[in-house]
């Protein structure tokens, strides 16, 4: 194939880049850059192509491979790396000591909100917190699926609202 068929052949079948480059990028001038950039590459490559194969199908991958590598190639660029000394982070928590008195008064208010709860949450919610799925707790209790969950995302939101956080 001589270079003025491929420059031909090449010009004949450019037409469909453009909104192929526009679905990529979703910005006209990037879109403009990257069609710029494909027949660039398909022009400097030109050897590459073998005459009979789907022209489209060769220009849709150089194009998708160019839009890849421009994405990887900014990804890397927002990639902040920390050459600093890490020994802060490792002396950060030595003085650090678990409060059991807190820990336990925590679960005391949790303990108590959840017996404070009406009846027709705390069941399903206690079934729930020891680890039965929905449909399972449904049978058990005799009541529909969505009745279930409806009745311990209640509960929950009880218990958020009962239980302060400091």
């Amino acid at each position: 194939m001589t270079t003025n068929d491929f420059n031909q052949m090449l010009l004949n079948n450019t037409e469909f880049l453009k909104p192929f480059a526009i679905t990529l990028t979703r910005d006209n001038e990037q879109a403009k850059d990257l069609f710029q950039e494909t027949l660039f590459r398909a022009l400097a490559n030109k050897e590459k192509y073998h005459a009979g194969t789907n022209i489209k199908a060769w220009l849709y991958t150089i194009m998708r491979n160019i839009f890849i590598n421009n994405y990887r190639r900014k990804a890397k660029q927002n990639t902040i790396f920390d050459s600093t000394p890490n020994e802060y982070l490792l002396n950060i928590n030595q003085g650090a000591v678990v409060n059991q008195a807190v820990a336990s008064l925590n679960i005391k208010e949790v303990q108590e909100a959840i017996h404070n709860l009406p009846i027709i949450f705390k069941n399903p919610f206690l079934l729930y917190f020891d680890g039965y799925k929905y449909h399972e707790i449904a049978e058990m209790l005799g009541e529909p699926l969505g009745t279930i969950k409806s009745r311990i995302h209640f509960a929950r939101k009880l218990l958020k609202e009962q239980i302060e956080r400091y």
